[in-house]
C-alpha cells in the first residue's frame, strides 16, 4: 500500500472567463472543480497506474466532505481526520490564454490534539508500505513536522518519499529516506547556486545523497530530469515535447506517482524514471492529471 499525506488539500475551482478584467464583471465560459492537494494528486496518478493507495490528511467543514467525495470518485481510498473548525480550501484558478492567475486560501488552523490523531493513524502502516510526504504545511504545523513522522516510524521498514523543500526535506534526510524529488529551483535554494546542466544537477544530488537519501530525482522542466539511485548509478532522461502545455499544477507530483508504479512495475529504477517523466508530461497536457492512456502514449515514444 501506498499511503499519501496531505496537510492542506483544497478544492481548485478553475474558471475560464473570455477577456478577463480587473475590477470589471467577467462572464465564465467554463469551470471545472478539482480536488487539490500534492499528496492527493500522487494518489489519483498511482491509482490510474492499478496502484493500491490511501490518502491521509486534515478536511475541515463543507468544503472538506466534498474534497473527500472528489477524491474517492477517483477510486482512491480515504482515511483522512477531519478538523472542527473553519473550512478547507477552496482555491480560486482563472486560466485565459494558457496563462493562470491563482488565489490560493490558507485553510484551517491544524492544532497539535490533531497532529496527535495523524501519529496514531500512521500506526497502521505496515513493513514494506510507502509514505508519501509531500508539499508544504499550514497554520499550526512546525517545519519539522515531516522529520517528527520519520521519528516515529523509523522502527519499521517502510519507504519514505519526500517530495518538498528546503527545512522540511533536509532534516528528513538523517533518516535516509528511499526517494527524494526536489525540482531544479528547490535544488538551487537549498545549495545557493545555479544549475545549467543535467551533469551539474547529478552532482548536487550526489550531495544530498551523502546526507542520507538513498535515490534521488531532479526533475528540471524543459530540461528533462536525472536521478541518482541507490546503487550510484546515474540516469539522464531528456523531457518530450511540451509545447501544447495547458497545466503544470501537479506535474511534479505525477512525476513521483509515476516513479513509484514504475518501479512497482518493472523493478528497474531507469524504466522507474522513464514512466515519471512519461506522467508527468502527461499532467501537463491536461486540465487535470495525467491519464493512464496518456501516460502509456508517452511512455512509447520515450522507449521508441
Amino acid at each position: 500500500m501506498i499511503y499519501t499525506i496531505t496537510f492542506n488539500p483544497a478544492l481548485d475551482y478553475i474558471i475560464k472567463p473570455q477577456h478577463f478584467k480587473i475590477g470589471k464583471i467577467n462572464k465564465s465560459n467554463e469551470e471545472y472543480i478539482f480536488p487539490g492537494g500534492k499528496g492527493i494528486n500522487v494518489s489519483i496518478v498511482l491509482k490510474e497506474l492499478s496502484q493500491d493507495t490511501t490518502a491521509i490528511g486534515f478536511i475541515s467543514g463543507f468544503v472538506g466532505k466534498e474534497i473527500e467525495k472528489q477524491v474517492q470518485k477517483y477510486g482512491v481510498k480515504t482515511d483522512f481526520i477531519e478538523i472542527q473548525n473553519d473550512n478547507s480550501r477552496i482555491n480560486v484558478k482563472i486560466l485565459e490564454d494558457n496563462q493562470e492567475t491563482a488565489i490560493n486560501a490558507k485553510g484551517p488552523y491544524i492544532e497539535q490534539k490533531y497532529l496527535e490523531l495523524l501519529y496514531e493513524k500512521l500506526e497502521i502502516i505496515e513493513n514494506e508500505d510507502t509514505l508519501v510526504l509531500s508539499g508544504s504545511v499550514p497554520n499550526g504545523v512546525d517545519s519539522n513536522i515531516y522529520e517528527k513522522i520519520c521519528q516515529n516510524i523509523k522502527n519499521k521498514n517502510i519507504k519514505v518519499v519526500v517530495d518538498s523543500t528546503g527545512e522540511l526535506l533536509l532534516k528528513t534526510l538523517k533518516y535516509k529516506p528511499y526517494l527524494i524529488k526536489p525540482n531544479q529551483q528547490e535544488l538551487e535554494e537549498i545549495f545557493g547556486i545555479k544549475i545549467t546542466s543535467q551533469d551539474e544537477a547529478l552532482e548536487y544530488a550526489k550531495q544530498l545523497q551523502s546526507k542520507g537519501a538513498q535515490n534521488v530525482i531532479v526533475s528540471m522542466g524543459s530540461d528533462g530530469a536525472v536521478l541518482l539511485d541507490e546503487n550510484g548509478y546515474s540516469y539522464k532522461i531528456k523531457a518530450l515535447n511540451t509545447k501544447n502545455a495547458v497545466n503544470t499544477v501537479g506535474a511534479g507530483d505525477s512525476m513521483v506517482a509515476g516513479f513509484l508504479a514504475g518501479h512497482e512495475m518493472f523493478n528497474n529504477y531507469e524504466k522507474a524514471l522513464q514512466m515519471g517523466v512519461a506522467a508527468a508530461t502527461a499532467t501537463t497536457n491536461t486540465l487535470f492529471l495525467a491519464t493512464k492512456e496518456k501516460i502509456e502514449e508517452n511512455l512509447n515514444k520515450i522507449l521508441f
